[in-house]
């Protein structure tokens, strides 16, 4: 069992009432990995001398800051509002999908942008889970 779960599963059970602490575990590894890569990507982007990249390197520095937000607040369920985790929740898909299009234009060229256009279509998938889990609880 991981860390993460062992943390989760210590937490007050009234706050998380109707999660899927599971798929919250997965939701926030794949915001983590996404953080990760597109803090990688926005430094390598911020270094190459290619035209077009200083976009790449803003979206994936923002997908960064959108991502650890996320995987934050979920981290965090004495805090939990319905209303404002599927808020982040879907801000948080929709930078993801930006960023992985933006970076997908640039992979056949450059390989931390096609690692961090799957880390960020992965987590996409993830954690559209997480939100269908929680629109219906």
């Amino acid at each position: 069992m991981s860390m993460m779960m062992d943390m989760m599963q210590a937490m007050p059970k009234a706050s998380t009432s109707g999660m899927d602490m599971a798929m919250m575990q997965d939701c926030i590894e794949a915001c983590s990995a996404v953080g990760m890569a597109a803090t990688m990507c926005a430094d390598a982007d911020a270094s190459e001398q290619m035209e077009g990249m200083a976009r790449c390197a803003a979206m994936c520095a923002n997908m960064a800051d959108v991502a650890t937000a996320n995987m934050r607040m979920m981290m965090r369920p004495m805090g939990y509002e319905p209303g404002v985790m599927r808020a982040m929740m879907t801000a948080c898909l929709t930078m993801a999908e930006a960023c992985a299009a933006e970076c997908r234009s640039h992979a056949e060229m450059s390989e931390h942008c096609r690692v961090c256009a799957m880390a960020c279509e992965a987590m996409v998938e993830t954690c559209r889970k997480t939100l269908d889990a929680m629109s219906m609880a």
